[in-house]
């Protein structure tokens, strides 16, 4: 019989939709994998009551270093990355499910300093971002020279500033709400454009700055969200991938990307004091 790997426990942080799947998943098949969970949070601790043991919920999120946790999972919004992202990477590997939250340079630059100060790792999870390792490897060899996505989505499955207007009729067909910089567009819709922000960290070279994005509405794509990718390179070269995600009506998350982040979770087993892309 095989030996099972060594335990990693696990953190969770935010019990929405995504965070309730991952708590789940490794309630029910994490100990062959090696994961268990030493605590769940959310804001309203009452959305909890009945669905996480008692003994796994966390009550006050800046009390999370007294669960030793080996990776804690952020899965809830950007504000938590801002305000507990360093606390998290003195104490253990830190993956972060809203990357947006990495389009302010400042706190890009500290997360990254301290995942390097304390050896720990700061997971990106692919998500609903198809072939973030060839943008990654093409960014690395230096041959990106742009990086360009679209996501279609259903008008209600936006969740956005009132910067961006987001009134919608049934029947209106596409329209587009925004385009340009990544690093403009994550504070308009942070819920929104995590594939974005993390096709910008794939392509650091580029960055926020330099990926351009564009969002947009369409009340055709009742089942699915669209995510479009251009990459570009030299003498001509080009990738164009379109990678349809099946959603319920008004989901923020398509369902296949359920799934992928649960694949990058089990990465994250420790890479060094760097940013990994899971």
């Amino acid at each position: 019989m095989a030996a099972r790997p060594p335990s990693l426990r696990i953190g969770i942080v935010g019990f929405g939709h995504l965070g309730q799947y991952l708590v789940e998943r490794i309630i029910k098949d994490g100990g062959p994998v090696g994961l268990t969970l030493a605590f769940v949070w959310n804001r309203k601790l009452e959305k909890m009551k009945g669905l996480v043991p008692d003994e796994l919920v966390l009550g006050n999120l800046s009390s999370f270093a007294d669960r030793e946790c080996d990776v804690i999972v952020e899965v809830c919004h950007p504000q938590v990355v801002k305000e507990f992202g360093v606390h998290f990477l003195s104490h253990s590997h830190f993956m972060v499910g809203s990357p947006s939250a990495l389009a302010d340079h400042d706190l890009n630059a500290k997360l990254r300093q301290a995942a390097q100060l304390h050896g720990r790792t700061l997971y990106v999870p692919s998500g609903a971002l198809w072939g973030g390792q060839d943008i990654q490897r093409m960014n690395d060899s230096g041959v990106l020279q742009a990086l360009f996505i679209r996501m279609s989505k259903h008008p209600s499955c936006y969740r956005l500033t009132a910067d961006v207007s987001s009134e919608w009729a049934e029947g209106q067909g596409r329209r587009v709400l925004f385009r340009g910089s990544v690093s403009e567009l994550c504070p308009l819709a942070p819920n929104n454009v995590n594939t974005m922000a993390t096709a910008a960290v794939a392509a650091g070279k580029l960055g926020f700055d330099g990926v351009q994005g564009e969002i947009v509405s369409d009340t055709a794509l009742s089942d699915y969200h669209v995510v479009e990718v251009q990459a570009t390179g030299p003498d001509g070269f080009s990738a164009h991938t379109v990678r349809r995600n099946p959603s319920q009506l008004g989901a923020v998350t398509g369902c296949a990307t359920y799934n992928s982040f649960w694949n990058s979770l089990l990465v994250c087993k420790g890479h060094g004091g760097r940013v990994y892309l899971c």
